[in-house]
C-alpha cells in the first residue's frame, strides 16, 4: 500500500509525507543489514549466555530476578506459566533450532548432547498439549532432521555416533500426549495432560479451536519419520472432528468448543487468540504432506474468512469506504461482534503469501507490525518498509525490554552464540532478515 495509509498506521500524520517517505521508503543498504544483524547476533548472545548461566536446567531465566524458573508448583491455577514450562529445560530444548540455522555447528553439537544426556519427560509435570508439541515435539523433531539431512543446509551439523536419540525422545513425549485424545466423544483432545499420569481428573472439557486443531504438522512428521501412523491418526482425526463442527451457514469456526458434546462454547470467528494456527495448519500440512482434503479445507476456509471477516473497501489504498480490515463475527450469523486485533492475528498476511494468494488480499492492520511476518512479505514485496519497521522494531525491544540484572554473565559460562530467553520468544524470527 502507499505511503499515505502506512504514515496514518505508524501514527506520522504530523509529520507530513515527506518525512516519512524519507524515514520508510529508502533503500536499506547492505551495510545497515550487517550493523542489524549483528544487533540481533547480540541480542541472542545475550539472552542465550544469561540462561546457560543463571537458569539452566531450569524451562527459562526470570529475567526480573536473574534466575531460573520452572512449573509454579504453589499454584497450579497459573496456566500463564505452568502450560508451558513442563520442567524439561525448555529453553535449551526450543534453541537447537535457531543454533543450527545461524551455523554454529560446535555449540549446536553442544547443545544437543546436553539435552541427550539431561532431559527427561518422565515428570510430574501438566502441560499444555498445544504448546509442548509446538515448543518442544517441534524442536526435537527440527534437531533430528537438521542433524540428519544429507543437504545439510545450515554447514556441517551432523553429530559423530548420534543414534536417532531425538527422534526417541520426541516419540517418548508423544506417546505421553496420546492420553489427551483418549476418552473424548468427539475425538478433539484435552487440552492439558500430566507426563506421567494422564489426563487429570478434574480436566477441563473445553478447548480452543487453535490449541486442539494445530498439531497435525509435528504429530504428521513424527509417524512419518517412525513409520506408525497413530500419532498423525489422531491429529488428523481432531482436525476433522472441528471442521465437521463448523457453521453449515457460514463455513465458519468458533474459538472454544466442549469436547465431549461438540458444542460451541465460544461463538466468535476470527483471525487471532483462539483460532490462529487452525489455518496455518491446514496450509502448512498440505505443503508437508500432499494431502489434498487439507487444501480443501483450508481453501473453503479461506472464502468464509473473506466472505464474512473481511470488511471495507475492496483496494488497499485507493477507493471509496474504509481501508480493509479483519473484524470478528459471530461465527453462525456472520455479525460483527467486535473489531479488535490481537497480536496473534499477525500471521496471517504470512500465511496469504505461503498461499500464494492475490497479494491484494494482504490488508492493513496494527498487528501487521508484529515484525514475525516481515521476512515472507520482504521476500514478496521487496519493499524496503518492512526492513525499516523491522529495524525500528529490534531498536526498541533492545532499548526497551533488556532486563539489567542479568548484565554481566560469568566469565567461565560464557556460549558463543545466541538464541533466546530474556527477550520476547519471536525475536529468533528476525533471522529471516538476515
Amino acid at each position: 500500500c502507499g505511503p499515505a495509509h502506512w504514515g496514518y498506521a505508524l501514527g506520522c500524520r504530523g509529520r507530513g509525507p515527506d518525512e516519512y517517505e524519507k524515514r520508510y521508503s529508502s533503500a536499506f543498504p547492505p551495510q545497515l543489514r550487517a550493523r542489524m544483524r549483528d544487533l540481533a547476533r547480540g541480542m541472542f548472545v545475550f539472552g542465550y549466555d544469561n540462561y546457560m548461566a543463571h537458569a539452566f536446567p531450569q524451562d527459562e531465566l526470570n529475567p526480573i530476578y536473574c534466575r531460573g524458573r520452572g512449573p509454579d508448583r504453589g499454584d497450579p491455577s497459573n496456566l500463564n506459566i505452568n502450560d508451558v514450562l513442563g520442567n524439561y529445560s525448555l529453553t535449551l530444548v526450543d534453541a537447537l533450532d535457531t543454533l543450527a540455522i545461524m551455523g554454529n555447528s560446535s555449540e549446536f553439537q553442544k547443545a544437543v548432547k546436553l539435552v541427550i544426556n539431561t532431559v527427561s519427560f518422565d515428570k510430574d509435570s501438566t502441560v499444555q498439549v498445544f504448546e509442548a508439541t509446538i515448543r518442544v515435539l517441534g524442536s526435537l523433531l527440527s534437531a533430528h532432521r537438521i542433524i540428519t539431512d544429507s543437504r545439510q543446509p545450515f554447514g556441517n551439523m551432523t553429530i559423530q555416533d548420534y543414534d536417532n536419540e531425538l527422534l526417541h525422545m520426541a516419540h517418548d513425549l508423544a506417546v505421553r500426549l496420546l492420553p489427551a485424545f483418549e476418552n473424548t466423544k468427539t475425538g478433539i483432545p484435552y487440552p492439558r495432560v500430566n507426563l506421567k499420569t494422564g489426563v487429570p481428573p478434574d480436566s477441563n472439557n473445553e478447548t480452543c479451536t487453535a490449541g486442539a486443531g494445530s498439531l497435525l504438522v509435528e504429530f504428521g512428521i513424527l509417524s512419518r519419520l517412525l513409520g506408525d501412523s497413530t500419532f498423525e491418526w489422531v491429529a488428523r482425526r481432531a482436525v476433522k472432528a472441528l471442521w465437521n463442527l463448523r457453521s453449515n451457514g457460514t463455513g465458519l469456526l468458533g474459538n472454544v468448543v466442549n469436547i465431549q458434546t461438540g458444542h460451541w462454547v465460544g461463538k466468535q470467528s476470527g483471525l487471532g487468540a483462539g483460532l490462529d494456527s487452525f489455518y496455518e495448519y491446514l496450509l502448512k500440512s498440505y505443503i508437508l504432506f500432499g494431502e489434498k482434503e487439507d487444501l480443501e479445507m483450508f481453501n473453503a476456509a479461506y472464502q468464509s474468512i473473506q466472505n464474512y471477516l473481511r470488511r471495507g473497501r475492496e483496494a488497499c489504498n485507493e477507493g471509496e469506504g474504509d481501508p480493509p480490515l479483519y473484524v470478528n463475527v459471530n461465527m453462525f450469523s456472520g455479525h460483527l461482534m467486535n473489531t479488535w486485533i490481537d497480536s496473534l492475528q499477525a500471521f496471517f498476511p504470512g500465511l496469504q503469501v505461503l498461499g500464494g494468494c492475490s497479494f491484494s488480499d494482504v490488508t492493513q492492520g496494527g498487528s501487521r507490525l508484529i515484525f514475525h511476518i516481515y521476512p515472507l512479505l520482504i521476500t514478496a514485496t521487496k519493499n524496503p518498509f518492512y526492513l525499516h519497521v523491522g529495524m525500528d522494531i529490534l531498536q526498541s525491544l533492545e532499548k526497551h525490554t533488556k532486563a539489567k540484572s542479568c548484565n554481566r554473565v560469568p566469565d567461565e559460562r560464557r556460549y558463543s552464540l545466541p538464541l533466546k530467553s530474556i527477550y520476547m520468544r519471536q525475536i529468533d524470527q528476525m533471522v529471516g532478515l538476515i
